[in-house]
């Protein structure tokens, strides 16, 4: 076991369920495995040359790391960015694991980012020469206050109907994927466009994270009214990164450890970076 017999192959379609039924088994229960191969598959369209690369000994399932790739403006050029995405490997092959991220990371003509790093994999990803974004994170608790003048629109069709160009592309690309919740704050005639998704900490299923913040500057009016959005959907408390919403609600507490996330590219720099096209859209953990 965990010897060069075990064979290094790429994650295609076909291989999906039981990858799938191996995420499930070996990294997060709390999806099914059917939720674990609609996760696997984006949303938007992309000539994906894998869904990532796994191990397989005696045709066994033994190690997986998950990528999400996307076509993405970098330095005014459409590059081709791979996000990568669950790393989860049999301790009997734990030896074997770095021959998954060798694979990824061998890719040519690819960036890279890492936007939910862990324990170990920091440290190594500063190895491999990833860099940090700047993280800061403020957690906010959310309330149900009275809010004028903004309104809610959460139905999809309506919210395609509100969002026109870029946006409305976000929306057309993200509409499906699993993780990522919408909602559009009708802040004065103007349509503030927000992604979220629901997020776990310390066992604890009651986090928002903001992931996508059209249009920054109306957030501090809108901010009442999404707060209490937000709390109806069960988020007691939000995460706000000051790079997504480029502003601090009040009442918040900066973190002293905010989670990191990482990227990786000759050219990309980190205002090129944002949270969409990514695992953290895609899989609800």
């Amino acid at each position: 076991m965990g010897g060069t017999a075990v064979a290094l192959v790429p994650i295609t379609g076909a291989d999906v369920p039981e990858v799938a039924a191996y995420l499930n088994r070996a990294l997060n229960p709390r999806l099914s495995p059917d939720q674990w191969a609609r996760a696997m598959v984006p949303t938007w369209s992309v000539d994906a040359p894998n869904h990532g690369f796994h191990l397989r000994d005696e045709g066994e399932v033994v190690g997986v790391a998950l990528a999400f790739y996307a076509d993405r403006t970098v330095a005014g050029r459409t590059r081709r960015v791979c996000n990568l995405g669950a790393w989860c490997v049999d301790e009997a092959y734990q030896a074997q694991g770095l021959r998954l991220l060798r694979a990824l990371l061998g890719q040519r003509d690819h960036h890279f980012t890492d936007l939910s790093p862990s324990g170990n994999v920091v440290a190594l990803n500063e190895r491999l020469k990833f860099r940090h974004l700047d993280t800061t994170t403020a957690l906010v608790p959310n309330f149900a206050v009275p809010s004028r003048g903004v309104r809610v629109v959460t139905d999809p069709d309506q919210i395609a109907g509100r969002l026109v160009g870029k946006q409305r592309r976000i929306f057309d690309d993200h509409r499906g994927a699993a993780a990522a919740r919408h909602v559009v704050l009708d802040v004065g005639g103007r349509s503030l466009y927000v992604i979220h998704r629901k997020d776990r900490r310390k066992g604890l299923p009651v986090f928002a994270s903001l992931l996508h913040v059209s249009e920054p500057e109306l957030l501090p009016r809108a901010w009442p009214r999404l707060s209490s959005h937000l709390l109806r959907q069960g988020a007691l408390v939000t995460l706000v990164e000051e790079r997504v919403a480029g502003w601090t609600p009040p009442g918040a507490r900066v973190l002293a450890r905010p989670r990191p996330k990482m990227f990786r590219g000759d050219d990309l720099v980190a205002e090129d970076v944002d949270y969409l096209y990514s695992e953290l859209t895609c899989v609800a953990w």
